[in-house]
């Protein structure tokens, strides 16, 4: 029983502690300027008219393709192409996929950062219990 309330207590501690780095990731200038980007996108009326036209140009090409229609899909794959070019030249978007790198970047760097001490750790209570095992043999 004493050792479920210890597991409880440190579930408890570590999701205060997620918590508190969740807060202070969407706090990040990083993190903000990425959110912020994201919206900027989401809610470009030109971008969102891009994306639907290419979806449509998509469409059209599977279609044509389906119906036995080789040069129609080659000029609906074209029409796709060259708006899929425009939508990823957009400035916004260029901006927008810089800020996800660096936000990735972060999360990375936090998440590796995370994953180094944990291992350290856990390989200094396996080696204190290999010694203390060794101790108690003898």
């Amino acid at each position: 029983m004493k050792r479920e309330s210890v597991s409880l207590e440190l579930d408890k501690s570590i999701q205060k502690a997620l918590d508190m780095l969740g807060k202070s990731l969407l706090e990040n200038e990083i993190i903000q300027n990425y959110r912020q980007a994201e919206k900027r996108v989401n809610n470009h009326a030109g971008l969102a008219k891009l994306i639907d036209q290419i979806k449509v140009e998509q469409k059209n090409a599977v279609n044509f393709a389906h119906y036995g229609k080789p040069e129609a899909e080659k000029i609906a794959i074209k029409k796709a192409d060259s708006l899929t070019t425009e939508f990823n030249e957009h400035p916004l978007v260029i901006h927008y996929r810089e800020c996800l790198f660096e936000a990735n970047e972060l999360v990375q760097y936090i998440t590796n950062s995370i994953e180094t001490k944990v291992n350290n750790r856990l390989e200094e209570e396996l080696s204190k219990n290999r010694t203390d095992g060794k101790n108690k043999e003898r």
